[in-house]
Order: C-alpha cells, then sequence, then structure tokens
C-alpha cells in the first residue's frame, strides 16, 4: 500500500510562491537538491494541478550541461508515472503522463490500496483538495531561510490536522526539512 505526501520548499512564513508568483528565493543548492532526489526515489506517481505540472515538465529533458544533482532528480522523475488534473489543458506533453479532468477522492484512495509505492501530490490548490479529503498521509515542508511576506501558501487556511513528527534535518545553508504523519 502506498501513502500519499505532500511536500513542498516553502518560505519561513510558510509560502511557496511569494506575491509576484516567485519562486526564485527557494531554489535549492546542491546538498538539499540531493536531499530531495533521495526523497522522491520511491513515489511511483506524481499527481499534479495544470500549473505545478508546466512548473515541472522542466524535467521532461535534462540540459546535456546539467549539475549530476540535476541529472539524477530528471532521471527519478522521468522513472513515474504522472497524472495531471486539468479542465483546461488539451494534453499532457510528458512521457509517463494522464490527464484527468477531475479529481474524484475515491480513486485516490484505490490508487493508494493498489500501488506498492508511493504517490507525491503538488500543488497547494490540488494538495488543499486531497487534505480536506484525508487522503494524504504525510506532510514534510523544506523551510529555506527567507520571509517573502506573501503569496500561495503551503496549506489552506481552513485546515486542522494532528500530526507527529517522524524525521526532520538541518542544512548548513540553513534550510530545515521536517516530515509529519497526519494522525488519523
Amino acid at each position: 500500500m502506498g501513502k500519499l505526501r505532500y511536500t513542498a520548499i516553502t518560505s519561513l512564513d510558510g509560502y511557496v510562491a511569494d506575491a509576484q508568483g516567485s519562486f526564485d528565493w527557494a531554489a535549492p543548492d546542491e546538498a538539499v537538491h540531493a536531499f530531495v532526489n533521495d526523497l522522491e526515489r520511491d513515489v511511483g506517481t506524481y499527481l499534479y494541478g495544470r500549473r505545478m505540472y508546466e512548473v515541472m515538465q522542466f524535467w521532461e529533458t535534462t540540459p546535456a550541461d546539467a549539475p549530476p544533482v540535476m541529472a539524477d532528480y530528471a532521471a527519478v522523475w522521468q522513472a513515474a508515472d504522472k497524472i495531471v488534473f486539468s479542465s483546461t489543458l488539451d494534453s499532457p506533453s510528458t512521457a509517463r503522463t494522464k490527464l484527468e479532468r477531475r479529481f474524484d477522492p475515491d480513486e485516490i484512495r484505490a490508487m493508494k490500496l493498489e500501488r506498492d509505492q508511493d504517490l507525491s501530490i503538488g500543488g497547494p490548490g490540488l494538495a488543499a483538495t486531497a487534505l480536506r479529503a484525508g487522503l494524504v498521509d504525510e506532510l514534510a515542508r523544506l523551510i529555506v531561510p527567507a520571509v517573502v511576506g506573501g503569496g500561495t501558501g503551503f496549506l489552506p487556511g481552513d485546515l486542522r490536522l494532528a500530526l507527529e513528527l517522524v524525521d526532520e534535518h538541518r542544512f548548513p545553508n540553513g534550510t530545515i526539512y521536517l516530515a509529519y504523519r497526519v494522525v488519523s
């Protein structure tokens, strides 16, 4: 049985993108990137909303001169299945990608039961839907040492969850990783 995980790089004040939609302040250094690569190795399926999918399409090809840590992540991402939930996307442009017009919590529950590998949900809008439906098993944040003052939040404001800390890690650049299991 797979778990559904929601992981994001955020500012200290809890945003995945600033008020202008930028997330350049969140670019991981090599140590953080390598850590994320290892976290993602056991993900068999990524679930994305359209906007997050469009950001992640970058990993479909890797420039020949890409640093090894980026080439490694591209290989991890390319090896996984992807499902994009969008009512506006015409068709996916990446391999191993399926387009769904609506997010069905029952289908995601069934996927978790039938899959041996974990699922990862990307994008705060889609993740909010999954969190409200009680589908997310683990929440994790890589908190970068930046305050951006507003933008797109990591979590919806109307959510209440009991959590249990399951992992933490500090990086030399000041980034902190915190992972929590959602307590049923």
